[in-house]
């Protein structure tokens, strides 16, 4: 039994009883905007709580998420089950669909769909504004009942494409918004970059709300700084970033770690904001931002999210996003674009960066990326060649010693420099014989 075949199974027991199940929130809009969602959940309307019960159980192991909420789940199965609720009297299976659907957010998400029937039921003109492309809220008194609305509204703009109703952007400009978590702010985040054709909407909404202070406010202080003109006709380093996410979204799909590419592209330039000056001409410098940007990312990213990876990831993309574009243009040697691609925690990644960072701008910098990508296949195909591990020095005729580790770093750089493993181990074992030995007889002395 699937998700869909329980949902029935459930609505017609439900219907025995004279109670009605609907499909509600996002599996009914993206039904309508013609869109997958494979998150199914539905809604019991007209039945006791002990009758729904027994109804769950009669279907399969029923789960329950929290008692004063009225979720379950069934075991083995991803559907959600709820009762209608508001913050105030908790679960009511007899409030019926208008009152339910006023305590939803957004009136695209408020709209019912019955699961035996398949008739829509639109209490607050979600469909109509479906139609029209607008983010409305559905009620003002209930709206503030979940301050993380207010982002959930940006994030739905950026996703859909649709317009923030300018009543609801007053309203959400009224709400405080400090004490969502951060977590759920990571979460609104993620949704916005990594399911948008435009993430920038999603930041733009924000700002449109005034509402970067708080959690964004790294991002904010990007708004009004000045850019290089010879670089970026197309304004301040605001707008830089807005141009770089967007591009970076059309790329998402094929880096290594999509989530870290887009936080990347969102942070990078992070450090212009504090090291930017402008000389007595009135020319710009950005000097450095790559480094000063790295403790302001951590920040930024250690205030919404605990996840090591994704942060070591970003500061790694943060520091070293300038190079590939300055080794490109500069036609640098391939030991040296090797090294770079070295130190990068994905190297591919690092590269789209880059260019997504020189298709952010105006004008339109898209000249670096096949040379890039040619070192990069150089580079892919020296790592994989053999190379000298510890055991070789053993075999070689050396005793293990804390000199190891030395050797073994000269023995890297000598792969990188394209030497094959044979070449790597006799470099090595003279730079064994000969420098290492020059630091004992110093230490000796």
């Amino acid at each position: 039994m699937n998700d869909l075949e329980a949902a029935r199974l459930i609505a017609e027991k439900a219907a025995a009883y004279g109670g009605k199940v609907y499909f509600v929130g996002g599996f009914v809009r993206d039904g309508i905007l013609g869109r997958e969602n494979k998150d199914i959940d539905i809604e019991i309307h007209g039945l006791p709580k002990e009758t729904i019960g027994e109804i769950l159980d009669s279907v399969g192991e029923r789960l329950e998420y929290g008692k004063s909420f009225g979720i379950f789940g069934l075991r083995g199965l991803d559907i959600d089950i709820a009762l209608p609720r508001n913050s105030q009297t908790g679960t009511d299976p007899f409030m019926g669909t208008y009152e339910a659907a006023r305590h939803r957010d957004l009136t695209i998400n408020s709209l019912m769909k019955d699961v035996l029937t398949g008739g829509i039921i639109d209490n607050f003109g979600g469909l109509a504004d479906i139609r029209a492309g607008i983010i409305r809220h559905v009620d003002a008194g209930t709206f503030a009942e979940d301050p993380l609305r207010v982002l959930r509204a940006a994030q739905f703009a950026a996703r859909f494409g649709f317009d923030i109703a300018s009543e609801t952007v007053t309203l959400c400009r009224d709400t405080d918004i400090s004490a969502v978590s951060p977590e759920r702010v990571m979460i609104e985040t993620e949704k916005a970059l990594m399911k948008s054709p435009k993430p920038s909407v999603y930041f733009e909404q924000l700002r449109r709300m005034g509402h970067l202070d708080i959690w964004y406010p790294e991002l904010k202080a990007l708004i009004g700084v000045q850019q290089n003109r010879e670089h970026h006709l197309e304004g301040d380093a605001w707008t830089h970033t807005m141009l770089v996410i967007d591009e970076a979204a059309k790329r998402r799909e094929k880096v290594r770690y999509p989530l870290g590419f887009m936080m990347s592209a969102l942070c990078h330039d992070f450090g212009k904001a504090i090291c930017t000056t402008v000389d007595e001409d009135g020319t710009v410098h950005s000097y450095g931002h790559e480094t000063f940007g790295v403790p302001v990312v951590q920040g930024f990213l250690e205030r919404i999210t605990t996840e090591m990876k994704l942060i070591k990831y970003v500061l790694n993309m943060t520091e070293l996003h300038m190079e590939p574009n300055i080794m490109a243009r500069a036609k640098s040697k391939m030991k040296k674009t090797n090294k770079l691609f070295d130190r990068s925690e994905e190297p591919f990644d690092l590269i789209q960066l880059s260019v997504c960072d020189g298709l952010g701008k105006l004008p339109k910098c898209s000249d670096t990326e096949e040379f890039l990508m040619q070192r990069y296949e150089k580079f892919r195909q020296i790592m994989a060649r053999p190379y000298v591990m510890g055991r070789d020095l053993v075999e070689a005729g050396l005793a293990p010693s804390g000199d190891f580790a030395e050797i073994l770093r000269y023995a890297h750089k000598l792969r990188l420099a394209g030497l094959d493993k044979s070449e790597q181990l006799r470099h090595s074992l003279a730079y064994a014989r000969t420098e290492l030995k020059k630091g004992e007889d110093k230490d000796e002395a």
